[in-house]
Parts: C-alpha cells; sequence; structure tokens
C-alpha cells in the first residue's frame, strides 16, 4: 500500500524559493540569468514582450537542454486593461520533404521511454531526420513586432550575446544534463566538441568556482542577428549556413522550410473555469483541450478550507486519468502513439509595469532535442519528428509539413468579472506538464493559497490513464485514497529523477505582482524590475 511504501530518499533536506514581489515587472524562468536577462530590459524601457524575447534569446545560451534558436513553441500574450489574450503559435511543423520511408521500423517496440514503434537507428529521436523545422526565432520575432516597443532589437539581444560570450556555466548541474546526454551526443562531431571535451562531459573543480564553456558559434550567430535582424535566420546568411549544415548531415529541412517558417497570431481559446474565471490557452494540438477535460471533471470536486482534501486528490487522479485515456485514444485506435513524457522544455513568464502578462512555453522535445549543434551557427537543433507515429497511414502519421500533438500549455487567467487577480502560468516536462498547471491553477483560483504556498505544495502527477505518481511528502490519508483510486507510485520531488512538472506563474494584483518558480529547479527564479 502507498501509506507503507518508503522509497529511497535522495535528498534529505526542505526546500524553499523566495518569491519575487513588484510593481515595475517580474520574469520568472528555470534560468535565474535568463530572467535577469529579461529584468534588464524592463528595466531599459522595454515592456513585457521585449523582456520575453531576451530571456528567450539568452536561454540559448544558459538552458541549452531545454529550447534554443533550434526549437519550437507557443506563447500565450494578454495586453494590459484587455480582457481576450492572444496566441503566438511557433509549434512543430514537419520539412516540406518528409518522407515516412525515410523512418522504416524494426518490428519492435520502444523498451525505453516510449511507446510507440521503434524506427531503425532510433533516426525519428535523434540525428539529421530527427529536425522539425525551427521556429523559435520566428516566435519571438512575432512577440516582438505585434506586442513589443521601439526598444532596438541590437538592445535586446545584448544580454543574451554577453552571456553566450562568456559561455554556459559548467557547474554540477551542467555536468548532470550532459552526463545525461552523452551516449547520444558523442555520435555528432561539433556536439561532442563542445559538450563533451576530451570525450567526457565537463566537471567543475573540487573547490573555487566554476568555468564556463563556450557553445561553439552561437555568440557569432547571436550577433549576427542582432546586425542583420532576425529575418536573417530564415532568408538571410544564417538561414544559407543553416540548410547548408542540414543538408551536409543528411536532413531534410531547407531553404523552403525556413524561408516558408512564420508563427501565426491568433484569439486565445478560452475555457470556463467554475464559472468565475476564463483560462486563456494555446489551443489546437497542445495540452489544452485535455485540460479543459480535466476542468469539467473537476468542476464538482469538493473545495474546502485548509487546502485541498484526500477526497479532492482522489477526484484529480481519476479525473486526469479519463481525460488522458480520450488523449491517448482520441489520435487513434487504442494503440496509437503515446506522447513521450520525458521531454525537456522550458517555461517563462512575464509581466511588466503597465500590467500585460505574457507566458511562454518553449522546446527542443528530448534533452538536446536532436544532440546535433550544426557547427557553422552553433544552433542545436530540435528533434520534433519523435513528436508523430512513425507508422505510415496511422493517426498522428509523419507527412510533409504536418503538425504533430504536443504537450506544452502556457495559459493566462482572467476573472469574467475583470476584477482581480490575472495570472500566467505554464511548466516544463512533457506530460507531466498538464497535472501540473492544473494544480498551480486549482491552488490559487479555488483555495486562495499565496504564490509562495502554491510553488512549496506537494502534488501529484498522471500522465497516462493507467497510473498515478505523488509526492511522498502528501499526507497519509491523501496517499491512502490514491491507492484507493488506482496504483500509485510514491516518488521524490527532485531534480533527477524528474517525477513532476517544473512549473512557474505571475499573480497580479491591484497592488502589484508576485512571480514564483519551481523549488526543485536549482537555477529557476523570479526577479522582479527595481
Amino acid at each position: 500500500m502507498a501509506e507503507t511504501a518508503r522509497p529511497y530518499r535522495s535528498q534529505n533536506w526542505v526546500l524553499t524559493k523566495p518569491a519575487a514581489r513588484g510593481r515595475r515587472g517580474i520574469v520568472v524562468s528555470q534560468s535565474r540569468e535568463a530572467a535577469e536577462a529579461g529584468v534588464a530590459i524592463l528595466e531599459q524601457g522595454g515592456n513585457a514582450a521585449d523582456a520575453a524575447v531576451a530571456a528567450c534569446f539568452a536561454l540559448a545560451a544558459v538552458e541549452p537542454w531545454n529550447s534554443g534558436l533550434g526549437g519550437i513553441g507557443f506563447a500565450i500574450v494578454l495586453k494590459a486593461g484587455e480582457t481576450r489574450a492572444k496566441v503566438v503559435d511557433f509549434g512543430p511543423v514537419a520539412p516540406r520533404h518528409a518522407d515516412p520511408a525515410d523512418y522504416p521500423l524494426t518490428g519492435e517496440m520502444k523498451k525505453d521511454l516510449f511507446t510507440w514503434p521503434e524506427v531503425v537507428g532510433d533516426v525519428n529521436i535523434h540525428g539529421p531526420l530527427s529536425f522539425v523545422t525551427p521556429s523559435s526565432v520566428a516566435g519571438y520575432t512575432k512577440l516582438k513586432e505585434a506586442f513589443g516597443t521601439a526598444l532596438p532589437l541590437a538592445e535586446i539581444l545584448s544580454p543574451a550575446i554577453a552571456l553566450a560570450k562568456r559561455g554556459l556555466p559548467a557547474d554540477w548541474y551542467t555536468t548532470l544534463k550532459i552526463a545525461s546526454s552523452a551516449a547520444v551526443l558523442r555520435l555528432y562531431d561539433e556536439s561532442a566538441r563542445i559538450y563533451l571535451p576530451n570525450g567526457l562531459p565537463p566537471v567543475p573543480p573540487y573547490q573555487g568556482s566554476p568555468g564556463f564553456m563556450t557553445l561553439g558559434r552561437l555568440p557569432e550567430t547571436l550577433e549576427r542577428l542582432a546586425k542583420a535582424g532576425l529575418d536573417d535566420f530564415y532568408r538571410g546568411d544564417i538561414a544559407r549556413a543553416l540548410a547548408k549544415d542540414i543538408a551536409a548531415a543528411g536532413g531534410k529541412v531547407d531553404a523552403g522550410d525556413l524561408a516558408s517558417c512564420k508563427a501565426e497570431l491568433r484569439d486565445s481559446p478560452t475555457i470556463d473555469w467554475r464559472g468565475s474565471h476564463l483560462i486563456h490557452t494555446a489551443g489546437g494540438l497542445t495540452a489544452a483541450p485535455t485540460l479543459e477535460r480535466v476542468v469539467a471533471g473537476m468542476a464538482d470536486a469538493p473545495i474546502g478550507r485548509g487546502g485541498p482534501s484526500a477526497a479532492w486528490f482522489a477526484q484529480l487522479s481519476r479525473v486526469m486519468r479519463d481525460a488522458y485515456r480520450e488523449r491517448l485514444n482520441g489520435l487513434g485506435a487504442a494503440t496509437a502513439v503515446k506522447e513521450p513524457a520525458d521531454t525537456c522544455t522550458t517555461h517563462l513568464t512575464v509581466v511588466d509595469g503597465e500590467g500585460t502578462l505574457i507566458a511562454v512555453t518553449t522546446t527542443l522535445l528530448s534533452s538536446m532535442g536532436s544532440r546535433v549543434v550544426l557547427p557553422s551557427t552553433g544552433v542545436l537543433m530540435n528533434n520534433g519528428m519523435m513528436w508523430f507515429d512513425p507508422r505510415p497511414g496511422s493517426a498522428n502519421a509523419i507527412a510533409p509539413g504536418a503538425r504533430p500533438l504536443c504537450n506544452m500549455s502556457p495559459v493566462v487567467v482572467t476573472p469574467k468579472d475583470g476584477s482581480w487577480p490575472r495570472l500566467a502560468a505554464g511548466a516544463s516536462g512533457g506530460r507531466r506538464i498538464l497535472a501540473s498547471v492544473y494544480q498551480t491553477l486549482a491552488w490559487q483560483l479555488d483555495f486562495g493559497m499565496s504564490t509562495e504556498e502554491t510553488a512549496h505544495q506537494p502534488r501529484i502527477d498522471v500522465s497516462g490513464p493507467d497510473s498515478a505518481s505523488a509526492d511522498l511528502n502528501l499526507p497519509p490519508e491523501v496517499l491512502a485514497a490514491l491507492e484507493a483510486v488506482g496504483p500509485t507510485t510514491l516518488v521524490e520531488h527532485g531534480v533527477l529523477p524528474i517525477n513532476f512538472a517544473c512549473p512557474n506563474f505571475i499573480r497580479v494584483d491591484r497592488d502589484g505582482a508576485k512571480g514564483s518558480s519551481d523549488a526543485a529547479s536549482p537555477w529557476s527564479a523570479a526577479v522582479a524590475a527595481q
């Protein structure tokens, strides 16, 4: 039984992380340095869109395993004084010459993190055939053009350029992240040269301060973008360098894919939350439709003083299992492709002094994406083809220009009566994102928790129809109720293994804003403008 299980604990401490408070703006990121880059732009007179773009480019230099210029994503923007949000959609799109024949099946099923048919050589998981068109720069361009100020692009990219020139900190967390991908990074020359000096992951010194490692030609690429403009990534010198390197490696993304890559701007679909709030989502092929199913299923969940009860958690476990059963079966037959649970995404939340809220989720999909760094640009490419079912003709199948189902779920929340508070939230963590985002919202909207309480509340995860995971710090009566609903595994909320998503969020009231990041993420932080 869950209440008597004694799982191994790797962390014998109590983690706390401070919230940020302020009236002039807040940036929350999985990287403190990226958050500081965004805040620097706020303090120079930029707005939330300018700050988000600055932080996203900075993440390419300081959190390369999660996002970067070779990634994809979605953003939700709620302008100050408005009641309906917009979606900036720069989600995954297969290259126009994608061919299912390039992904022959072995006849086996994957026996590790994935439950779809195995492809010969795992070419859909790493290497040049795993690339989808890198649309992150198009998304950041749209954010800047549609919502930013007249602040020059060179100023917005200045923090990212400085961080890229300094290099990635070679501390213990970097060692951990690189080591977890080293077996595949070593297969690709430029990736191995950058991330595996002397053939091994970098290790910080026994004492003193860690050094820094330059990520190939990324500094030069960022400098080029600052001078030539972001369009150069798709139709200029950088685009030509990208296309040349991809072709040399054997990939299908070409100059035509790059030239036609554009982010879409549209109205944000909304979800009704207990008749009192609207949840503005990215809609479509993200986790938003499943979030809507969970919200509806929890509409009659018990809400009382003192936080969520055992009955509340039990109902959430049931509702989420049913929602995932519908989501996964909705791809086709019951045996259709299952989404990967182990992804390394990043989430960024921003508010400026005017009150504009932005939630951005970007990803390379797997940790280190395709594990391929393109040598001419230092761009680490995504492995978005892994989102597709490799069986020809199946639901969610590989096809030219196709868009797959993905897990991202950035949200903004507004009260229906136009009052306060307003929230922006999201998380990284693959299929774990949905449970994290729902609980983050419920604890604030239904149980009145502060941002600090929400960030430190133990939670559950349901990433599929058959089982749940529960933080072993939850009360015994909650664990017993969860076990009564179905198979429940007690796990630790720590750095690795990653058993829960990593949320961050901002709450805006009349008297200012507060922001919090995931306490278990070692580099994450909420930073307020001064």
